[in-house]
């Protein structure tokens, strides 16, 4: 049993485990002063006032195991979710960074045989070993932010065995890390080179081979497809996700980056669970998602490092769209394991209040990924996630920026982090 006592605030995101928050409900953190928290079994037990909390540990503590953990001056919040990343790959692309900085775009670099495709070759490159190496230690940077559970993509292998390769990784390193992975198929991220004068053959890959074998194999829960301009069209995009359908995983969009090109309303029209990056999502897109809804997953450190104008979230929110947040952790467009920092730039460049920072972080970053019944809120019953941070309030999280506050992560009831480090197993 663990017992964290006496935080400045406990903030539970609570209430919100069947639907995502959306407007005004995104400012509601359900905070307690003064509050305490009571974990057993990998499962939260007891959350209230420290009186109540410290009673309720007298009363069921008796014979059993106790750590004490004093939250004096901290809060404690939901372990962070983060709901959009591409973690496993291999290589890094800090080559580009220049031609970024003299005005190549994405798109640019893509074309001339970097971004994406660079880095299929060098995951094409990597045996499992090294892909989970890699893979580890970004992980082990998530943890120490206080990132709890990660949505991981493939999408950097482009053909079946290399797919099958980048999830089998995931796979691997949610059984061996205490982070919780949740599985993306992504095989639709690029068209790969030996495809290129032929896309659509490329698609029907995806379709006829791709898609069945990840769903037999049982390696991932959702499949996702960047429709963009240049890359996958609505048409194409619409048969792949209609094919993962078919076969039981559930469907994702990266939407409308680069140009408005109906990724949104594509989104609404299939049910997706979440379009990602909508920095150019039309009004209409936009509308749909409410009617719909579907969660945004918003992505402020890709527009920061691109140098690009980012999602309109003030527009989203007011018009009831759910709204998450992610780092999109890649090798070529966002490069940080810091959800944190993410959260300071969404106030800084995005106008979202720190409250509704912490609910994109947190309940509604679970529901992006399926995972709202048992994480992203601080309620009984839920899974014993927590982070402490070295902070009197939430809402100084946000104003002392790019700095890690972590102080104290618990996965599933057991201390990981301490004192901002990585406690031994």
């Amino acid at each position: 049993m663990i017992y964290i006592r006496n935080a400045s605030q406990v903030i539970t995101v609570s209430g919100a485990s069947s639907v995502p928050k959306r407007g005004s409900e995104m400012e509601q953190l359900h905070l307690i002063e003064g509050g305490g928290v009571v974990v057993e079994d990998s499962l939260i037990v007891f959350v209230g006032k420290d009186e109540e909390a410290r009673r309720y540990v007298e009363h069921h503590a008796k014979d059993k195991e106790l750590t004490v953990i004093s939250a004096d001056g901290k809060i404690v919040t939901p372990g962070l979710v983060d709901p959009h990343t591409h973690v496993v790959f291999a290589g890094s692309r800090e080559f580009e960074f220049n031609l970024r900085l003299q005005g190549a775009t994405y798109m640019d670099i893509l074309n001339a045989g970097g971004g994406i495709l660079y880095s299929t070759g060098k995951t094409r490159e990597a045996d499992e070993q090294q892909l989970f190496a890699e893979t580890e230690k970004r992980l082990d940077r998530f943890l120490a932010h206080g990132v709890t559970t990660v949505e991981a993509k493939s999408g950097y292998g482009l053909r079946l065995e290399d797919e099958i390769k980048q999830l089998q990784v995931a796979r691997r390193l949610d059984h061996a890390h205490p982070i919780d992975l949740v599985s993306t198929f992504m095989g639709a991220h690029a068209v790969p080179a030996e495809y290129k004068s032929d896309p659509e053959a490329f698609v029907r890959i995806v379709i006829e081979e791709m898609i069945p074998a990840v769903s037999q194999a049982e390696l991932a829960e959702f499949c996702d497809v960047f429709c963009e301009e240049g890359v996958f069209t609505v048409d194409q995009s619409r048969r792949i996700l209609e094919a993962g359908c078919k076969w039981g995983l559930k469907p994702k969009i990266h939407a409308d980056e680069m140009v408005s090109f109906g990724g949104a309303e594509l989104a609404a029209e299939i049910g997706a669970v979440s379009a990602d990056h909508l920095l150019h999502a039309s009004e209409a897109g936009i509308r749909a998602m409410a009617e719909t809804g579907v969660v945004a997953v918003l992505l402020p450190g890709t527009a920061f490092f691109l140098m690009a104008k980012p999602a309109d979230a003030r527009k989203m929110i007011e018009a009831g769209v759910p709204v998450a947040l992610a780092t999109d952790r890649n090798p070529g467009s966002s490069p940080t394991e810091s959800l944190p920092f993410i959260m300071n730039l969404a106030c800084l460049t995005m106008k979202m209040t720190p409250a509704e920072v912490l609910t994109a972080c947190t309940i509604n970053a679970a529901h992006a990924i399926g995972r709202a019944d048992r994480i992203g809120s601080i309620e009984v019953g839920k899974q014993g996630d927590l982070v402490l941070f070295d902070a009197p309030n939430y809402m100084y999280l946000q104003y002392h920026y790019a700095v890690n506050l972590v102080d104290t992560v618990i996965k599933k009831g057991i201390p990981v982090i301490r004192s901002g480090r990585r406690v031994d197993s």
